[in-house]
Order: C-alpha cells, then sequence, then structure tokens
C-alpha cells in the first residue's frame, strides 16, 4: 500500500493527492456512488487517506459523504408536491423556524417564499406588532387570513398548482416595487458549488427579485435538499447574508459554507 498521501490506481506511478481526487471524481461521475472500500482498492491507498480527500471534496462542493461512502450531486427533475412536503421533515423544519424567528422584530415587512417550511413561520411572527408579510404562497395567506393585526400582500402571479404558490413575470414585478426587511427564501435544491437552483424556469425570476428588494436574505433548507441541483440557478451560497438548515449538514459542508463568510445556522 502507498503512503497516507500518495496511492496508485492498478500498477501505475504514484499520484498526488489532487491527481487522485479528480480520479476520485471520474469516477464518481461514472458510478455516482463509491464505498470508501472501493476507493481503497482502486487508489491502494489508507482509509484515512480516503475520508480526508472525500472531506476536501465536499468542501469544494464536488461531492458528498454518505454513510460508509461518497456521491456525486444528483439532479433535480422536479420538486415534491406540496401534499408531500406538508408530512416531511416536520421537527426539522419547525427548528429551523424557531431559530428563524430569532431575526423578527415588530414593525417589519417581511418576504416568505414558497412552501411548508416558511409555514412553521406563522406562529411567530403573528406574536409580533406591526408586522407586514409579503409572499407567492397560497397556504401562507390562508394561515395569516384572520391575523388582522398583520398586513398581508398576495404577489399574484402565474399558478404553480402542485406548489400552491404564484410564479412568473407578474409575481416577480409586484416584489420589484416592494422593499422588505428580510426575505426568507426556501429552495428544493441547494449546494456549495452551484447554490440555490430549480427545476422550474418559473420560479428563478420571483425568488431573484424577492432577493433584490430585501436589506437581508436568509436560506432556509433542510440538509436532505443539500447536494442536489436543478436545471436553473437562481443564487450562489456567497449571496446570502445566512443560511438556516439542521444539524444533519454534514461538518464538511458546513465548514465550506462558513469559508463564504456566510453565517451559518444548525437547527
Amino acid at each position: 500500500m502507498q503512503d497516507e498521501e500518495n496511492g496508485a490506481m492498478g500498477a501505475g506511478a504514484p499520484i498526488i493527492p489532487e491527481q487522485r481526487r479528480e480520479l476520485i471524481l471520474r469516477q464518481l461521475r461514472k458510478h455516482q456512488v463509491l464505498s470508501v472500500h472501493q476507493l481503497m482498492e482502486m487508489f491502494d491507498c489508507s482509509h484515512m487517506t480516503v475520508r480526508r480527500d472525500i472531506a476536501v471534496l465536499e468542501q469544494e462542493g464536488k461531492a458528498y459523504s454518505v454513510a460508509g461512502g461518497v456521491r456525486i450531486a444528483s439532479q433535480v427533475h422536479h420538486e415534491q408536491s406540496h401534499q408531500l412536503k406538508a408530512v416531511t421533515e416536520l421537527p426539522e423544519k419547525e427548528n429551523m423556524a424557531r431559530h428563524a424567528a430569532q431575526l423578527l422584530r415588530d414593525n417589519m415587512t417581511v418576504y416568505l417564499d414558497a412552501g411548508t417550511t416558511l409555514l412553521s413561520l406563522i406562529p411567530y411572527i403573528v406574536k409580533l406588532s406591526g408586522m407586514s408579510v409579503v409572499t407567492n404562497d397560497f397556504g401562507i395567506v390562508h394561515a395569516l387570513a384572520d391575523a388582522q393585526h398583520v398586513d398581508v400582500i398576495h404577489t399574484g402571479g402565474l399558478l404553480d398548482h402542485p406548489n400552491r404558490s404564484s410564479v412568473g413575470g407578474l409575481a416577480a414585478a409586484t416584489l420589484r416595487q416592494i422593499v422588505t426587511d428580510i426575505a426568507f427564501i426556501s429552495t428544493s435544491s441547494w449546494d456549495l458549488q452551484r447554490g440555490v437552483t430549480t427545476p422550474s424556469a418559473l420560479k428563478v425570476e420571483v425568488k431573484q427579485a424577492a432577493m433584490q428588494s430585501a436589506s437581508q436574505v436568509v436560506l432556509i433548507a433542510t440538509s436532505s435538499k443539500y447536494a442536489t441541483f436543478g436545471m436553473y440557478k437562481i443564487a450562489g451560497l456567497h449571496q446570502f447574508d445566512t443560511i438556516i438548515s439542521d444539524i444533519n449538514l454534514t461538518q464538511a459542508a458546513a465548514d465550506g459554507i462558513r469559508k463564504l463568510g456566510v453565517e451559518l445556522t444548525l437547527a
């Protein structure tokens, strides 16, 4: 076996760590997921060396650790339905909402992006006074219908039936006319290398307009959506002031995000 840093694939000459990591990526593009044991055999190196390589690749946003191995980022072709989102990862969503609520103060104007994660912020908002909520989500409007002390503005726009929200140019045009204190953004896919993405072209303009109109931009996303990407890019992670995720986000991913200078909270 080669030493801790150098390894060889087959009977070839020893390679340096950077070369080995590039070869690992090449293999992952073919196989999507590889175990630590497979990589040890491929490169004739130790478990510690493979784990170190995986950590470096993860901090660079190029590959992601899983139990016993590593995988490359996977593409999301469509989002989950509202019905499915409403019953999944509820403890994580509630914990993230509790931490996000610490950013709220009386007399704020906030944008709540579409999704069940941000619906969890409503109980905290209704306890405050002088609040204005801007949203493209019909579920959030419904939840605030009886809160007469909260001003609510829905963006209007094209109805996204599965997600019960508005998308497209009309929704974005509304957001460009409103200045908010905080924009809370949700996502179905995010990672260090590609940032926040979506499989829906109609959502891009809406999310970007919400971000551009806000003094502070906060991404709220579960770790289960990390290391996935959609076809359309919304923003790089460095464009967020704060990212709130759950405690299952890997240490390497957290380190990579903090290196961008973004405040990261794990709920």
